[in-house]
Order: structure tokens, then sequence, then C-alpha cells
């Protein structure tokens, strides 16, 4: 069996490869914005809002005590307001409520958005 050869030689090309310039078709910002605007395809994607309750510090040592009924006691107030994030950037803070048995949070202000993140 041959082996495969390589040439960096640009005279020596394969005559059965045909290589062309792409033509693309003129874009009409008219056209994009016809549907309604451009976030109108993204309404339906599904996106993880996370609700940030509260954190502490633990050392592994207590960390591996904790067990069935171990309470871990939070740094945060029980009135703090609830940030609530999405791929870990904030965008809304809250409070907790329940709404039909179900923990909820009302939004109580939203926040500015972050213009010219790279790390998204």
């Amino acid at each position: 069996m041959a082996e495969p050869t390589t040439t960096t030689d640009p005279t020596d090309v394969d005559p059965a490869v045909v290589a062309k310039h792409p033509q693309f078709p003129q874009l009409d910002p008219a056209a994009a914005s016809g549907s309604g605007g451009t976030l109108d395809s993204l309404r339906d994607v599904p996106i993880t809002i996370t609700a940030r309750l509260g954190h502490t510090v633990l050392p592994i040592a207590e960390i591996l005590t904790l067990g069935p009924g171990s309470v871990v006691e939070l740094d945060e107030l029980i009135n703090a307001p609830i940030e609530l994030t999405v791929r870990g950037v904030p965008f809304a803070v809250g409070e907790v409520v329940v709404v039909n048995e179900h923990f909820a949070v009302r939004i109580k202000n939203l926040l500015p958005p972050r213009i010219g993140r790279t790390d998204l």
C-alpha cells in the first residue's frame, strides 16, 4: 500500500477539484423585522432561571458530617432579596412567596443589562 504524499507546491493542483468563491444573497433588514422583530424566533427557547436563596461556607470535615435532618444555616437574612440569574448573570431581585404550595419568587426589581459581556 502506497503512503499518501503531501505537497506544498501551488502548481500541483488536482484537476478534479473545482473551487469557486461563494455567492451570498444580499440581506434585507426589512425582511428580518417583517416577522415582528429579531427576537420572535427565540421566544419559545427554554432558558433556566436560578433563584439564589443564600450561601454559606463550610469546611469539608463539616460537610462530611451532614445527613438527613441536618440544618445548614445560610448567611442571608430571612427578608433579604433573592437574586434571579440566567447562566450565572443576575437579571432581577425579588422575594420568596408561596403559590399553590410551591415556592416562587415575586420580582421586585429588574437589574440593568450588562453591556459588552464576553463571558456568556
